[in-house]
């Protein structure tokens, strides 16, 4: 780190790669070289991490992410239990049957958890990249689930119509993603370049934009059913200097690596963790920035 760190109110957003693997190969996928060799990971040393995370920032959210959270409920349950309930809960999953585990309990421990679960984001591609359960599970759920579903390269789009009255029979909202080791600052809030953007817009009504320095979203009602387009950076530091005249590392992401390391960057960047017990907070920058 060369600057002071300055994130939002609240915190950083800290994402949870839990220690073990998932069953699937998604091309756009940038984990899954580091679950090739699982030396030194740690549900021990992730947990103390948790809780340093939750000294420094009690009200921060957390996301579980891999790998595959859902790959061992034993252990999921142990993170879980180790952060407290000001914070939100976020997990993104396959949803897969992997290792024994079955559909009954993964409806159990989602019913378990129900009050420490904000929401449940599961994969779901036009190309079946990954491993997929029952899309019945989705819509039985105790808790809020949210599709992601990435457009890769050049999607299929001609099974878009097809995809969207899928998901929607389930009640659930969707949420598309662009490729975002893609990203740059300079296409994060195109639209006349952007094909996903003008495909979205021949098969559902626009009803807005929000967005910050790191991320945007475009929103559509699709017969009802919440539809987003969702950008965002490849990394999570923004070198910047405020109006005190101090130049500093903007902090919108801290993880937590199966090992239980912390870093502020997805690039490879290790977290100062006393220079963060002095982080400067200012309001989220998340904001609507269009409204139709």
């Amino acid at each position: 780190m060369s600057n002071p760190y300055k994130t939002r109110a609240g915190g950083a957003t800290v994402t949870i790669f839990v220690p073990y693997d998932c069953g699937n190969n998604c091309p756009f996928c940038i984990n899954k070289k580091e679950y090739a060799d699982p030396t030194g990971f740690s549900v021990e040393k992730i947990c103390e991490s948790i809780a340093l995370m939750d000294d420094i920032t009690p009200e921060c959210d957390f996301v579980f992410t891999g790998g595959e959270p859902f790959a061992n409920l034993t252990d999921l349950q142990v993170m879980l239990d180790a952060i407290p309930p000001s914070h939100k809960i976020y997990i993104n999953t396959t949803l897969p049957l992997l290792h024994g585990v079955t559909r009954r309990d993964i409806l159990a421990f989602a019913e378990k958890n129900r009050e420490k679960i904000t929401c449940i984001n599961v994969s779901r591609h036009l190309v079946r990249y990954v491993q997929e359960s029952d899309d019945q599970m989705m819509a039985d759920m105790a808790v809020p689930v949210r599709v992601n579903c990435v457009l890769f390269q050049d999607y299929p789009k001609e099974k878009l119509p097809d995809y969207l009255e899928r998901i929607r029979r389930l009640g659930r909202p969707v949420q598309f993603r662009y490729d975002y080791t893609d990203t740059t600052p300079e296409n994060l809030y195109d639209r006349e370049h952007d094909p996903i953007y003008q495909d979205l817009c021949r098969l559902a009504r626009y009803t807005g934009l929000d967005g910050c320095r790191m991320r945007c979203g475009f929103h559509f009602d699709y017969h009802g059913m919440e539809l987003t387009y969702h950008k965002t950076l490849p990394y999570s530091t923004i070198v910047e200097t405020g109006p005190d005249g101090i130049t500093y590392d903007v902090l919108y992401d801290i993880l937590i690596k199966q090992t239980g390391e912390l870093h502020s960057d997805w690039t490879g960047v290790k977290l100062d963790v006393e220079a963060y017990r002095k982080a400067v907070f200012e309001p989220y920058d998340l904001r609507w920035l269009e409204w139709v």
